[in-house]
């Protein structure tokens, strides 16, 4: 991935709400891609930790941003317990299978709440963008909090993200929430990359697919907003267990069929941004 990220010029100021915001891209990376949804549980965290590790198995240069200030997740999926390197001006992300991570679980206790209103959290994501070393990635995968807000905006308008994989359960309760985010990130001017079904079946060892959370709502709600699905993702309890462990299913068994959708999806992300 040789392509260089260009310069910003003023096409990329966008004028919304009466204000005009100039998008900034993240120093030291070339793409940002972003993995919401809108809907909490569903997998996103679990999605870009693996995702970000199958990009990194096909030759990219890859980091890992936790976005989700209330809930940070990248902590326990990728078993970093340190504190990352800071000269007070900047800090340096921690280096984890190779990626390179960053997460506001790094800089508190385990159990610590987030006790923050808005402009704290839109601050704290500005300086993970802005004053992380991040050290010339491809790729940077931004893990995004469930939600239509601080957080979202703040990527949408300051921050220039390349695209979004929506991720979602094909439960209608969950697609209420997805269908939103569709919404707002059209409305954003952000590219929508596509929809992935996830934990989309559940096989039975009988060989036969169960569907515990409903079957194709996923797929149906791609169509209804023309977007591209990207494809299905099984329930397989490795994956929760692995992601338990700190070490996901594609860095600790690569040859796994989740591993490999995760691949293949790898490949058509890089192939995008080529």
């Amino acid at each position: 991935m040789t392509k260089e990220k260009p310069e910003i010029s003023d096409a990329t100021k966008k004028k919304m709400g009466g204000k005009t915001f100039e998008k900034n891209p993240i120093k030291g990376t070339k793409y940002t891609i972003a993995i919401s949804s809108a809907k909490g549980g569903v997998g996103k965290s679990t999605f870009a930790t693996n995702l970000a590790l199958a990009l990194k198995q096909i030759g990219c240069k890859v980091g890992l941003l936790d976005a989700d200030i209330y809930g940070p997740s990248l902590p326990k999926l990728f078993s970093i317990n340190g504190k990352p390197e800071s000269d007070g001006k900047s800090m340096t992300p921690i280096s984890k299978y190779n990626i390179q991570c960053m997460s506001i679980g790094f800089l508190t206790e385990e159990q610590t709440p987030m006790i923050w209103r808005g402009p704290m959290v839109t601050s704290a994501i500005k300086t993970f963008a802005q004053k992380v070393n991040w050290n010339n990635l491809d790729i940077i995968i931004v893990d995004m909090p469930p939600g239509t807000g601080d957080t979202q905006l703040t990527f949408a308008q300051e921050i220039k993200m390349d695209g979004v994989i929506i991720v979602s359960t094909p439960q209608e309760l969950a697609l209420q929430d997805v269908k939103r985010g569709i919404k707002m990130f059209d409305k954003l001017g952000v590219k929508i990359i596509g929809l992935i079904d996830n934990m989309s079946h559940f096989m039975g060892d009988d060989g036969k697919k169960y569907f515990i959370f409903g079957e194709g709502g996923v797929e149906k709600t791609a169509k209804e907003f023309s977007k591209e699905f990207l494809g299905e993702i099984p329930i397989d309890p490795e994956v929760g267990r692995f992601g338990d462990l700190g070490k996901p299913i594609v860095e600790s068994l690569p040859g796994h069929k989740i591993s490999k959708i995760y691949l293949n999806l790898a490949e058509k992300i890089k192939s995008l941004y080529n």
